[in-house]
Formats: structure tokens, sequence, C-alpha cells
């Protein structure tokens, strides 16, 4: 049973945090101030470190430096706690060596998910480990390559056939608890718009999308949907893609576009050299949460349309906006990543406020998978 260390100085915030992990099932050792905190880990070398910023006798930056200074226990995962308003502390604790952090007031649900992605670490590496990263993944998915290609097949003629349904077919819709929802979309797009003909135009853009259309299709997508001249992606886990989490296929589509645009930019040197086009580049979002996808039915013509809902879809598309300004070429809600912990590698992290949200989203630059033992 998984050892966890809490440290807080405030008796009733301690008592709840130990609370919520026994209930889930862990053992729990607890201390209200840094200093005896370190000693209970270096006595009891414990599986997790969630520790309060602001301690008396020694705070959390110092806990956590003193921490990854001792060969004994550096490898420890540790977890900061600080308020929201505190936004330099996370600035400072992810630099420091935390492994994440969640913002005060937090729900039980946020802290069993952050606890059990740095507890399912090691399982996670093994996992990337036995795929040896790069050629391990594409590995694992090479096996499936053949049979999604049929599986492919066999949803595009239930589509056709689901344009002239039968009188009595019913609409239903499908309702997934957790699913990752990647959106891309094409960076300075207008500026190509207005040095190109709207035939070489179309050549660019298909020459990105066949190739982000065959990445998305071999990492397992559920759905794929063009939304303006972006495309949103569902990845869910089925009975069709059990080698790899539905969050890690996502991960690695998002890495395989970003590879998709670097080769655009070739045929873009090539096709166009006397041309001075911007930069092919794409801006690309991650986020993991409750997806549906809506059943759209055309009682005139008959037509079915599969439309992806819910607060998850609406702000990857909003995430990927911000981040695209930021420059992040790849940003992945902290909820996605929680996810994938210990699969790959993470470059800033903030609080990103989103337009018509009424709290910022926390997260990350996906800088690609984990390379370390």
């Amino acid at each position: 049973m998984p050892l966890i260390v809490v440290m807080e100085d405030d008796a009733a915030t301690r008592t709840l945090v130990a609370s919520v992990l026994r209930k889930n099932g862990y053992d729990v050792l607890s201390a209200d101030n840094g200093l005896s905190g370190l000693e209970l880990v270096r006595n009891n070398k414990p599986d997790l470190v969630i520790s309060d910023v602001q301690m008396p006798t020694m705070d959390g930056f110092a806990m956590l430096q003193a921490l990854r200074a001792d060969p004994a226990i550096f490898a420890t995962p540790v977890i900061l706690l600080t308020s929201l308003q505190e936004r330099a502390h996370m600035r400072i604790g992810m630099t420091s060596g935390a492994d994440d952090y969640i913002t005060k007031p937090f729900r039980p649900g946020e802290l069993r998910e952050a606890a059990a992605a740095q507890l399912n670490r090691r399982q996670m590496q093994a996992v990337v480990q036995t795929m040896t990263v790069e050629a391990a993944v594409l590995a694992a998915l090479e096996d499936q390559k053949h049979h999604l290609s049929k599986l492919y097949e066999q949803r595009l003629a239930s589509e056709l056939s689901e344009k002239w349904p039968a009188d009595n077919a019913q609409s239903e819709d499908e309702k997934f608890t957790n699913a990752t929802v990647l959106f891309v979309d094409v960076i300075n797009y207008a500026g190509f718009a207005e040095k190109l003909s709207n035939t070489d135009l179309s050549d660019v853009v298909r020459q990105f999308y066949n190739n982000a259309g065959d990445t998305v299709h071999l990492f397992g997508a559920r759905l794929m949907q063009f939304v303006g001249d972006g495309l949103l992606v569902i990845f869910v886990d089925s009975a069709d893609t059990t080698s790899v989490n539905h969050g890690l296929r996502a991960a690695r589509a998002a890495l395989g576009l970003s590879d998709a645009a670097k080769r655009v930019q070739q045929f873009l040197n090539t096709r166009f050299p006397t041309y001075k086009l911007p930069r092919f580049d794409v801006s690309v979002a991650l986020n993991s949460g409750p997806v549906a996808l809506a059943r759209l039915e055309d009682p005139l013509r008959g037509d079915v349309q599969v439309l992806p809902v819910g607060d998850t879809v609406s702000a990857t598309l909003l995430l990927q906006k911000a981040a695209s300004k930021s420059g992040w070429r790849i940003a992945a809600s902290v909820s996605m990543l929680r996810g994938v912990t210990g699969a790959v590698n993470i470059g800033g992290r903030a609080l990103i406020s989103l337009p018509g949200r009424s709290a910022p989203i926390d997260a990350a630059e996906l800088l690609g998978l984990a390379l370390e033992t």
C-alpha cells in the first residue's frame, strides 16, 4: 500500500488531506512543518510527499531543496500546495524540482487525481521503457495498424449507411467519462491565404491535413472533425487500442502533427522558393475530461453528423488559441498530463485565463516523450 507524507501547518487542511488520501487506500504520515516532515521522509522512504509552501521552521521550498539534495530520497515525487494568489510560488516550486502543485482551495477529486498520477509514474515510465519510446510507441501501435485500417473502413461504411437510416433508427449520443481532445490549427493561415492562390493554398492545406489524418488514425482516434481551418480529434480507450491509453496516444499524435508541419515547410521551400511566405507551423492543444458525441440527423436528407460537445471540448479550443499566443507549440492541460505522468516531458507551466470561463486552466507545454529511465 503506498505511503504518503503530508506536511501542512494548518490542522484542518492537514486533516482533510490525510482523510481524503486514507479513503483512497493510502497510508498517511503527517507533520505540521517542513523540518519534521523531512525527517519522516528520511526515516520512512514514502512513495509521495504532499507539502504546503508556507510553513513554520522550514517552508516547503527549503524542504524541497533539502529533499532533492539527499541521495537517499531525492527521487521522491513532491506535490506542493499553494494558494491561487501565490502564482510566483507556483513558478518557483516547479523550477525547484516539484513534480506537481495544487492550488487552494482544492477539490478532493483533484487531490486524488494528482496523487494517483504521481504514484502511477513508475508504472507509466515502465510502459514507455518497454516501448523504447519513439520506436516503441510506433511499434506497439504498428501491430494495430492493419486492424485499425480495417476498422476505419468499417466505420466509413457504417457512416455511409447511416445516410439512409431505417425508419425505426434511434439517435443516441455516446458519452465518455474520460477522453482526450486534441485540436490543431495552422499558425499564420491568413498569411498563406494572402500570398497564395486558392489552388496553391489548397495544395498546402492538403499536404498537412492528409498527413494529419494519417497520424491521428494511426494512433487510434475515435473521431476526427474539421472546425474552421483546424482539426478536432477525440481519443478514447477502447478494445481496439488497449496497448496505450488515450492520453498517451493523443500526446504522440500531437508530436506527430508537429513533425508533419516540418515536412510541409520542406514542401514549401521546394515548391515556392521565391515566395516570401511565413513559416508553416501549427499549434496544438490537449485536454482530458468528459466528452459527449452528439448525433445530429437531418430528417429531410437523412444525413447523420456527430458533434463533440462538452466543456472539455470548448476548453480545448480556447486553450489552443491562448497557447498559440504564448508561443507554446503543444499545450496540454494538467488534467490531461496527470494521465500520462512519467511518460512525457513538459516545459513551462502556467494558469491560463480563457475567454468566457470563470477560472483559469492549469496547463503546461508538452515537449516530447520521456527518455529517462
